[in-house]
């Protein structure tokens, strides 16, 4: 493979990515065959890093504006719920509605498929929307809550290839399923990027806290997926986003403190 087959192909990745993490319309012109989207993963951490920046991108509007950093926080949050289309709120409201209303693996299962939210949903929605949002109006300067941002998105997305590869599918359909399971490469390049990131935001100090408190929050939802339904789909790797991102919000705001 020469340099500008392999440049196609990186950039084709990215797209494909993005096009899974996001609203925007950059995905390839042609269809994704199998395997493809599992091999694109490495890039999930690039996507994070997209939505990162849209969310940066508003807060500082906001904060031009004049608006108090609690406002300028929710606009921030707003906006990368919307270029994102609340995927992994989405995510994160089926599995605390699933894990939290249902008895049996079958009943888990079926309560996560239902596009109705209940009452364990909306207060992890709740949870989760409130401690980003303290977060960032904890940090309150501009180019800190940018990288925060960034690093948040990045980092959370990076573990959720080697979480595929290492914890098999719940269930023979759904999205997780379709994507199939990422090679190791492409595992290990996504991790590699989320440390990079942590150690570029926070230093090599903090970036090995950071990486350990993501790693012990991967492992705990790990064993929670795989003895409540035997497995993961996409509404556990979208709540675990969700979790990576409340650990790299809060740890960068108690930098702050």
């Amino acid at each position: 493979m020469n340099y500008s087959e392999l440049l196609a192909k990186i950039v084709a990745d990215i797209r494909i990515a993005v096009s899974l993490s996001t609203i925007l319309p950059v995905g390839p012109a042609m269809p994704v065959n199998d395997g493809e989207v599992a091999r694109a993963s490495w890039a999930l951490p690039v996507a994070g890093l997209v939505v990162g920046l849209v969310g940066a991108a508003v807060y500082a509007i906001a904060h031009r504006t004049g608006l108090p950093a609690e406002a300028a926080a929710v606009l921030a949050l707003a906006a990368t719920m919307l270029v994102t289309g609340a995927l992994h709120e989405d995510g994160l409201a089926d599995t605390l509605d699933g894990l939290g209303g249902g008895r049996s693996r079958e009943q888990k299962l079926e309560i996560m498929r239902d596009s109705r939210i209940g009452t364990y949903g909306a207060c992890a929605l709740i949870v989760s929307i409130t401690l980003r949002w303290t977060a960032l109006a904890t940090i309150a300067e501009p180019a800190a809550v940018a990288a925060a941002l960034l690093i948040a998105h990045a980092a959370a997305r990076a573990a959720l290839p080697a979480f595929m590869w290492l914890i098999p599918p719940a269930r023979p359909d759904g999205l997780s399923a379709g994507a199939g399971q990422p090679p190791p490469q492409s595992a290990i390049i996504a991790a590699g990027l989320g440390i990079l990131c942590l150690a570029i935001g926070f230093g090599p100090g903090k970036a090995v806290t950071g990486l350990i408190l993501l790693s012990v929050g991967a492992l705990i939802w790990a064993f929670i997926a795989t003895r409540q339904i035997g497995g993961q789909t996409g509404d556990i790797l979208g709540a675990l986003e969700q979790v990576g991102e409340i650990v790299v919000l809060l740890m960068a705001a108690a930098l702050v403190l």
